[in-house]
Parts: structure tokens; C-alpha cells; sequence
């Protein structure tokens, strides 16, 4: 497990942009995935875009396709995530997660270290 600290969030209105950030405690490049998550209020958190081996294969939630990219700087052991184009409905807690060993990277479950989340508020 490594320790992750988020950073970045804020509020906007809708079209604008935001990026947050994720430093890790180690290595990140070890990590065998690495994503970010959103968690609305009474509700589980749910994958919005994870990246595999670093970026071997990236995965994005449909929803945010075209509008979020989500990036690895192994020498900063830093993840971010560049949300553009911003609507309501991306308001949330949004986490970051790692997962060091092989497996799945899917369900909040799958990923053995959480940063502390960090809001993002978008309005219309």
C-alpha cells in the first residue's frame, strides 16, 4: 500500500476546467493500476478512469469520454486527472486509488490504497 494525497478540486461553472492531482508515498510506477473515482452522497463510489501498467490501457466512465484525460508523471509519482469542458453532473468527491498487485481494477474493492478525496463543484 502506498499513501495518496489529492489535491486540485474546486469550484467552477459548467464548461469550465479543472485538475487534480495525486501524489503518491511511493513509487507509483510499481502501482499495478492506478484511477480515480467519484462519490456522490449516499451513493457508492463509482470508476470514472483508470490507467493499467501506468497507461498500457487507459478506461474512462462513457460519461466523461472526450472531456477527461488521465495521466501518470512516474518521476513526480503523480496522477492526475484533467477534466475539461465541466458539467453539474460531474459534482462529486472525487478519489484516487492504487492497486499494487495483479488483478482487477474495476470496483472500489479492487484498489488496496485511497487518497483522502477531494470536492469538485461544478454549476450550471
Amino acid at each position: 500500500q502506498v499513501h495518496l494525497v489529492e489535491s486540485g478540486g474546486g469550484s467552477v461553472q459548467a464548461g469550465g476546467s479543472l485538475k487534480l492531482s495525486c501524489i503518491t508515498s511511493g513509487p507509483i510506477r510499481l502501482q499495478y493500476c492506478t484511477g480515480w473515482f467519484r462519490q456522490d452522497p449516499g451513493k457508492e463510489r463509482e470508476r470514472v478512469a483508470r490507467l493499467h501498467r501506468g497507461g498500457e490501457s487507459i478506461y474512462y466512465k462513457d460519461s466523461v469520454k472526450g472531456r477527461f484525460t488521465v495521466s501518470q508523471d512516474n518521476a513526480k509519482n503523480t496522477l492526475y486527472l484533467q477534466m475539461n469542458d465541466l458539467k453539474p453532473e460531474d459534482t462529486g468527491t472525487y478519489y484516487c486509488a492504487a492497486r499494487s498487485s495483479v488483478g482487477p481494477c474495476i470496483r472500489e474493492s479492487d484498489f488496496d490504497s485511497w487518497g483522502q478525496g477531494t470536492q469538485v463543484n461544478v454549476s450550471a
